[in-house]
């Protein structure tokens, strides 16, 4: 994943710079970096925070770096921001998304006089590269954003940063949120809409699908308008977004209590108290808690002055170990209890399975497992929210093929991704005894899109259902 935040002040902008990206340190663990521009032209820092935060890294390149506007990035993936020198002049460039066609795009851009890209570890080309030099190939920069959006396919936001201001560009369906914030003196482009309120900015506008806007210290002009169409990432709610983040209107927290209302309106168990993996899990179990009267607890708490998030780190070994060693049980809450444990999501079943066996080890008597989203049947195209490198490392289509063989059609995957259907029952079934769970219920897809409060239209829903 990753996220993105610019500034332009008619004063030193550095440290909004610094904390508004710091905001955005629950979206990646891998590498960051900032960009300012001032008199002295741009400036520019990019560290790896695998093993050490953004806010250490970064804290002696604010004490040096000057500029009264820049961009910056959290990012799982290149390094960037990238500042680039072309026939459209000088600009620093920062992205967020995925793009499925690399290859193809690379072999244009030869074809269009791109003699060279540099090359990273493993061969591959940085992506902010590639997006810098499709633009390049235009008469003027929206004009070369544009053009990235129409032949991308996958998603790709961006904050390009100029001597004269910032232009902030949302991918072409609205994947990933781009949001302006304003306050005296200063303008700011941010993914998460909570990022810049300590600093002072209050909410200007959120930019539509395609909107590309040019910001100064003084305004927010749109330079293209949004377009109709529009497919944000529902994962942003369930799991990506901070509590206090909203998209297209609707809280993130509020959506996810939501979500356990949905939950516990279809459910009939009536276990001793209701609890939430931390952290992404514990609004949905608030909300369960809430309607269903059952009593809501921690009998596990997450240790979070070192370990980071779980599924960030490179390798699943890693991953497996973080997820273990970050919870500490509460015995006196486990003991000849039984639990009602929500979770966002189950992806590989790996460290939901492993949660379950620590609270049976630490007495519970029943754990019943609850979901938050329906079963994973797709990898994501979008955003990469899964590391997974094939789709049978998804539980769900790992227990599809146990029952139906390696050829599955599209048809057979829409059924079982039907609630209602006898197949989809059946493999929750299973994976239920797989796991060692006591009872297991996902949430329907119907009610996780009414717990949004989005048309369906409006939502990207692919890693559950197949559709584009």
């Amino acid at each position: 994943m990753g996220g993105i935040f610019g500034v332009t002040s008619k004063k030193d902008c550095v440290l909004d710079l610094f904390f508004g990206i710091d905001y955005h340190s629950h979206l990646g663990t891998k590498r960051g970096g900032m960009v300012v521009h001032g008199d002295k032209g741009f400036d520019r820092a990019i560290h790896n925070i695998e093993n050490s935060p953004f806010r250490t890294k970064f804290e002696s390149d604010v004490e040096k770096m000057k500029g009264t506007s820049g961009i910056g990035c959290i990012s799982d993936n290149e390094p960037q921001p990238l500042i680039v020198r072309s026939h459209l002049g000088s600009f620093a460039i920062t992205t967020v998304g995925r793009i499925n066609n690399m290859d193809e795009l690379v072999e244009k851009a030869y074809n269009k006089g791109v003699t060279h890209f540099l090359e990273m570890s493993g061969g591959s080309v940085n992506q902010t590269e590639l997006v810098a030099a499709i633009i390049n190939q235009a008469d003027s920069i929206v004009d070369g954003i544009k053009l990235a959006q129409e032949l991308i396919d996958g998603s790709m936001s961006m904050l390009i940063l100029t001597a004269d201001g910032i232009y902030a560009a949302r991918d072409r369906l609205g994947r990933t949120p781009i949001v302006i914030g304003k306050k005296d003196g200063a303008m700011c482009a941010s993914f998460e809409s909570f990022a810049y309120l300590n600093l002072g900015y209050n909410t200007y506008k959120e930019l539509g699908p395609a909107e590309i806007v040019f910001v100064t210290p003084e305004s927010a002009e749109t330079v293209s308008p949004p377009g109709e169409e529009m497919k944000i990432c529902s994962f942003l709610w369930v799991y990506y977004g901070y509590p206090p983040s909203t998209y297209e209107g609707v809280n993130v927290e509020q959506m996810r209590y939501n979500c356990g209302h949905k939950l516990a309106e279809r459910d009939s168990v009536k276990p001793d108290m209701v609890a939430g993996v931390p952290d992404s899990g514990t609004a949905h179990a608030i909300g369960y808690a809430n309607e269903s009267g059952i009593p809501f607890s921690r009998p596990f708490i997450k240790y979070t002055p070192t370990w980071p998030r779980s599924f960030m780190p490179p390798t699943q070994a890693q991953r497996d170990v973080i997820a273990k060693m970050k919870l500490i049980p509460v015995k006196e809450l486990i003991h000849d209890k039984s639990l009602l444990l929500i979770d966002d999501s189950i992806v590989r079943g790996t460290q939901l399975r492993e949660t379950t066996e620590f609270l049976y080890n630490s007495g519970a008597t029943e754990v019943h497992i609850r979901p938050a989203c329906p079963p994973i049947m797709f990898g994501c195209k979008y955003l990469n929210f899964s590391r997974s490198k094939s789709e049978l490392d998804l539980i769900a289509r790992r227990t599809i093929k146990k029952r139906e063989g390696d050829n599955v059609s599209d048809e057979v995957l829409a059924d079982y991704a039907d609630p209602e259907s006898q197949n989809y029952k059946e493999m929750v079934d299973e994976m239920c005894k797989e796991q060692n769970f006591t009872s297991l219920m996902y949430n329907r897809l119907d009610d996780m899109i009414e717990a949004i409060g989005l048309p369906e239209c409006k939502l990207c829903t692919y890693c559950w259902n197949g559709k584009e």
